[in-house]
């Protein structure tokens, strides 16, 4: 499994971002989700999607990013709007397998900074 995440850069409070990530080698009942990492803090859960298109936020999120997929191109997107400084840090893309054969992987983050 390997993803490539896309799109981060420097925006406004307020602004508005959108990530990308690419998954390839993926099987059918992966759930595709984003983490944030803080400088300084732990990587932290920010949304997710499953195959069936159910969703699931942070709370510190909800009403502010909307997460999507696209399962025959396998993208997964982050749509962030009314960005706030604390929302600055490495976003991270990850998939993941419950049933056999299980497995967890990450892309390799992609920097968001939220500033004047």
């Amino acid at each position: 499994v390997q993803l490539q995440a896309s799109g981060g850069g420097l925006v406004q409070p307020g602004g508005s971002l959108r990530l990308s990530c690419a998954a390839s080698g993926i099987l059918g009942a992966t759930t595709l989700g984003w983490y944030r990492q803080a400088p300084g803090r732990q990587r932290e859960f920010i949304a997710s999607v499953t195959s069936g298109g159910i969703t699931d936020y942070a709370g510190s999120v909800e009403g502010r990013f909307i997460v999507s997929r696209h399962n025959g191109k396998n993208t997964l997107d982050l749509q962030m709007n009314s960005l706030q400084p604390e929302d600055t840090g490495v976003y991270f893309c990850r998939a993941r397998r419950s049933v056999t054969p299980v497995y967890a992987a990450w892309g390799q983050g992609t920097q968001v900074t939220v500033s004047l």
